[in-house]
């Protein structure tokens, strides 16, 4: 299957899980299309924008941080991340992301249900 950037569902979503701003959100995949997959998508936060804290029970997200620069909340531990960085959270874990950068902090994330 090959799915064209001009064919994916894009939405601007403001203040995600009570974070920051705004960001735009690209679903490289529509959730049916993929089992055990309940997101595959490109997220692009511009300075200032954040996602807020929330955990993952019952699945795994990646976050596979392509340009920019920001840091995440993982499970309590603030880090900083930067292009060819990835952060993974399941098991009941929590975290958040935030632009720290003076570009767009953009990564791709994948949920995998369990």
């Amino acid at each position: 299957m090959v799915i064209h950037r001009n064919e994916m569902r894009v939405e601007q979503k403001e203040r995600m899980r009570d974070g920051e701003g705004a960001l735009t959100l690209t679903h490289l995949t529509e959730d049916n299309t993929q089992k055990n997959a309940r997101l595959v998508g490109e997220f692009i936060l511009p300075p200032g924008s954040s996602i807020g804290k929330h955990r993952h029970d019952n699945e795994t997200e990646y976050f596979i941080f392509l340009e920019g620069n920001g840091t995440v909340d993982d499970n309590g531990i603030e880090t900083p991340v930067k292009k060819g960085d990835m952060m993974i959270t399941g098991n009941g874990a929590s975290h958040c992301v935030k632009n720290t950068g003076s570009g767009p902090l953009v990564f791709n994330a994948v949920i995998v249900t369990h």
